[in-house]
């Protein structure tokens, strides 16, 4: 809650400074809490705007980066990553926030950590997504980024990803469309800040600070979605913990085909979402139904 009155501060002296017209709008309280960090990383990335590059398309994130002269917007988010590291001594770069450079790396860092949220909701090579609790897949709006989120672009007709900004905030004015405020390096020479309509076809999708999202996996998928279906599948006896390698391979998928003719599904090896849902209703009963689940029962009359 402390970071969020933070945040709220920061976002009243912005709207001032920045003239803030839309007295309408509500800016709109994060859904998730905001981690300190996060504070920072907006704070340090507030103090960037209004740099502006050199001759030539020199830029200090990408001589930090080993690259003076490159495009410059990822640098950036994992320079202000950087700084946060080195004034608050965090652990953030390569571990909540990929270190990288060039067209796809951060994306790619976030869907192996699973944390990647598409602005449809269809991940291509594995399949849809949905949030947490819910049981509708996700589709263009449903997912509202949170402060800290980065938020990929594409300015091309391929899935390539071409920009990244930073979430500083969200709101929604009058008629209930909702904002995205971002800061953002290279815009097309400094930083700045900007905003982007939530529905926004050129969004590729989020990298999140927080894991709130089921996907499909299926044959060939990596990373750490597929660690934690494969933990499931050994604590419902499908498969054993040598098995889990974070590789969705022959085994997790024939131990995915077995569950799912307990359960009266097709057995189609995929772990979809009524799959995945059924497994985590079947894990809670198990533990409820453990004799060692400790029940502490008050024999206090009074």
């Amino acid at each position: 809650m402390k970071a969020f009155v933070r945040i709220f501060a920061l976002l009243i002296i912005v709207m001032l400074c920045t003239g803030f017209a839309c007295a309408e709008d509500t800016v709109l309280e994060p859904q998730w809490p905001v981690p300190e960090y996060v504070t920072h990383l907006l704070e340090i990335a507030s103090g960037e705007v209004g740099y502006t590059e050199g001759a030539h398309g020199y830029s200090k994130y990408g001589e930090w980066a080993e690259d003076p002269y490159c495009q410059w917007c990822a640098e950036f988010l994992c320079w202000c990553v950087d700084q946060v590291d080195k004034r608050y001594s965090t652990k953030l770069l390569r571990n909540v926030y990929p270190l990288y450079s060039g067209s796809n790396g951060g994306v790619k860092w976030f869907i192996s950590q699973g944390r990647y949220i598409t602005r449809n909701g269809h991940l291509t090579d594995w399949g849809y997504q949905w949030m947490d609790g819910d049981t509708e897949y996700i589709t263009t709006g449903t997912y509202i980024p949170q402060p800290g989120d980065w938020v990929f672009f594409t300015w091309t007709s391929d899935e390539a990803s071409d920009h990244v900004a930073l979430v500083e905030y969200c709101t929604r004015d009058d008629t209930g469309t909702v904002t995205i405020h971002v800061i953002e390096g290279n815009n097309p020479s400094s930083v700045q800040r900007n905003t982007y309509a939530l529905t926004y076809n050129r969004i590729l999708g989020y990298g999140t600070v927080y894991d709130v999202a089921g996907w499909t996996m299926r044959s060939g998928n990596t990373g750490e979605k597929v660690r934690q279906l494969q933990e499931k599948l050994v604590t419902l006896g499908y498969l054993t913990e040598e098995q889990v390698d974070g590789s969705y391979g022959t085994a997790t998928a024939e131990a995915i085909q077995a569950y799912q003719a307990t359960i009266g599904e097709k057995q189609s090896g995929i772990a979809t979402m009524t799959t995945q849902q059924r497994m985590d209703r079947d894990i809670t009963r198990q533990i409820y139904e453990s004799p060692e689940t400790l029940i502490v029962v008050d024999d206090d009359d009074d």
